[in-house]
């Protein structure tokens, strides 16, 4: 569907959030579908607002221009509004507004490339505090003993680093995402892992 409504909240009517994946607005859409189709009991006016929305969000290219006209229609209701009112803080309230409304894709790509880097982070520093680890322990000499301080300090900082990335990948899902309502259920998995790992390194090292 290449033509849309820039007054309508699609991701609204489909109930997403606005930075969405297209699988989560894929999985979504089925489940409203389902829910409202008029062969089941659904209302046919609902239905149609479903087809038409997931028309523009399933596909990239209609999806960037509907955000982009929701956004230029954001500005110009600001840029009207101050010219009728002459009051210059409204621009900045509708401004503000847009900016709530719509996250540009640079910023949404920056946010992705920040949990990426904290994931590559955490593991460098994991991987390289364990092999220093073990190359202290099968390669003992009395003068690599700072060495051995500073691989548990590397490994330390490596888990948490490994937390805070678990922060922001959860933090990057969507609000319908079924992980974001068990986050003490994902810190108790967490820390249950670095234990265990913990506990079966220590064995390995003292062996």
């Amino acid at each position: 569907m290449s033509q849309f409504d820039s007054n309508k909240d699609y991701y609204g009517v489909l109930g997403v959030d606005k930075d969405a994946s297209a699988r989560d607005i894929y999985r979504q859409y089925k489940r409203q579908a389902a829910k409202h189709h008029p062969d089941r009991g659904g209302n046919e006016e609902q239905m149609k607002s479903l087809n038409e929305a997931y028309g523009v969000l399933k596909n990239s290219t209609s999806r960037r221009a509907y955000d982009d006209s929701r956004t230029t229609g954001a500005y110009s209701r600001a840029r009207t509004d101050e010219w009728r009112t002459g009051d210059w803080r409204t621009t900045a309230t509708h401004a503000r507004a847009a900016s709530d409304y719509y996250a540009p894709a640079s910023q949404r790509a920056a946010r992705d490339v920040g949990v990426m880097g904290q994931c590559l982070s955490a593991l460098l520093c994991l991987v390289a505090g364990l092999f220093l680890l073990l190359l202290v322990r099968f390669q003992w000499m009395w003068f690599l003993w700072p060495l051995a301080i500073l691989a548990v300090s590397v490994t330390g900082f490596g888990v948490l680093l490994a937390r805070s990335a678990m922060v922001a990948v959860n933090d990057s899902l969507p609000k319908t995402n079924r992980l974001k309502r068990h986050t003490k259920l994902q810190e108790f998995a967490f820390w249950a892992v670095i234990i265990t790992t913990g506990y079966g390194l220590y064995l390995v090292l003292s062996s």
